[in-house]
């Protein structure tokens, strides 16, 4: 079902474009399977509903495969430092399980949720790059792709020394040769304990919640092949036994197929948001990660700006005919020096801004996922016990039959 959603985040009712308060509503909808084996892959239609200004028009839909997806959350992620990007759901490398009907649909709802999670952020929606995903056509889409020169577009070669890089640079932290620069502000300190233990305390429910979701498919699934192995049964015996039999076997297959339903319904509320959180706050750990970067390159400008302006002072005093061109170079690097703690504090600033954000959303999420869940297992015990229990007359007076 296609959902509205102001720039603030809250779900509204549906709007017209001619409507006075700014809105922007994404729906990630009808996936298709395109191509065969390996070059084979889901398409999406995209719909953007819209008044605001800079868009084309106030309808658009586009065809979207997740490698563009995953080109918007990368163009994001470069841009927007300190800001938490929304994270994508993983993609299956299996075969079998990539383009089943469930596997496409909790596909589909994660980035719908994933693209929506950007519409309604007071920041990302902002974003050029947004408008582009939103409005271009699939031939300029494939062309910003093609573009791309991340990490993962790097040639094998280029990738096998940057690990060389990053392993000689944990040597000599292993070895005391250099110290890794890090902050030590005790609310950051707290904030990153939070979050590592956030994401073990999420994966370990996940984990959990995943092997809830099996259960009810065995127990499903048992339920249906004792169902008919008792109509079989009755089938044979042709007298009230046979026919209190059968009713069994039915009523076997009937709760089969509500304990099939529900698993899916707990996949779907209960285990995929808990998911969905274990990827945000990695997502979240990635920004941590950019901040470590950003600190130590304050850092160490702030220390070469010492060695170049005692070097600069030593020139001044010998009137050496190099001291202009030393001044010139300290005049950079303090520039560059003054841009990088400006970045420095603008993460700071936006993480803090985030974390409250992050609260917030994930107290309301994670309480609707385990009130879904909650309701379904009442749901669930409640049909169980009324189905066996409308059982209960017919094969009683059964045994009463065979005691008289």
């Amino acid at each position: 079902m296609e959902q509205q959603r102001t720039i603030s985040g809250s779900s509204q009712s549906p709007r017209s474009p001619s409507s006075s308060q700014p809105f922007l509503s994404v729906s990630v909808t009808d996936p298709v399977k395109l191509g065969n084996g390996v070059q084979a892959y889901i398409s999406y239609r995209v719909i953007t509903k819209t008044n605001f200004p800079e868009y084309q028009a106030p309808e658009k839909i586009v065809i979207r495969r997740y490698s563009d997806f995953v080109w918007l959350r990368d163009r994001l992620f470069e841009k927007f430092k300190g800001i938490f990007i929304p994270p994508l759901p993983e993609k299956s490398a299996v075969e079998k399980f990539r383009f089943s009907a469930e596997f496409i649909e909790m596909r589909r709802q994660a980035l719908d949720v994933f693209v929506n999670r950007i519409a309604s952020h007071r920041e990302l929606h902002q974003s050029e790059d947004l408008r582009l995903f939103l409005q271009a056509e699939e031939e300029t889409m494939e062309r910003l792709r093609s573009q791309e020169t991340g990490i993962f577009k790097k040639k094998p070669a280029d990738l096998m020394q940057i690990f060389k890089d990053v392993q000689s640079k944990v040597s000599d932290v292993v070895l005391g040769k250099e110290k890794p620069v890090e902050e030590t502000d005790p609310e950051y300190e707290k904030m990153k304990h939070y979050i590592f233990e956030l994401e073990n305390h999420l994966a370990e429910a996940q984990k959990h919640a995943y092997r809830l979701v099996k259960r009810h498919r065995e127990l499903g699934q048992s339920l249906s092949d004792f169902g008919k192995a008792v109509k079989l049964l009755g089938a044979s015996e042709g007298n009230a036994l046979g026919k209190a039999f059968s009713e069994l076997g039915l009523k076997s297959e009937i709760l089969s197929v509500k304990l099939q339903k529900e698993a899916h319904q707990l996949l779907m509320n209960f285990e995929e948001p808990l998911k969905d959180y274990v990827r945000a706050v990695q997502s979240i750990k990635a920004t941590i990660a950019e901040r470590a970067n950003a600190f130590r390159r304050q850092c160490e400008l702030a220390e070469t700006m010492k060695l170049k302006e005692i070097n600069l002072d030593k020139l001044m005093l010998i009137r050496s005919d190099k001291v202009a061109e030393a001044e010139h170079e300290y005049k950079e690097l303090k520039a560059e020096s003054e841009q990088a703690t400006n970045t420095f504090e603008t993460i700071v600033k936006l993480m803090n801004e985030e974390m409250e954000r992050f609260q917030e959303q994930k107290t309301l999420d994670i309480g609707i996922a385990f009130h879904e869940f909650a309701k379904g297992q009442a749901r669930l015990a409640n049909g169980i016990a009324d189905a066996w229990r409308s059982l209960l007359p017919k094969l009683e007076a059964c045994s009463s039959l065979v005691e008289n």
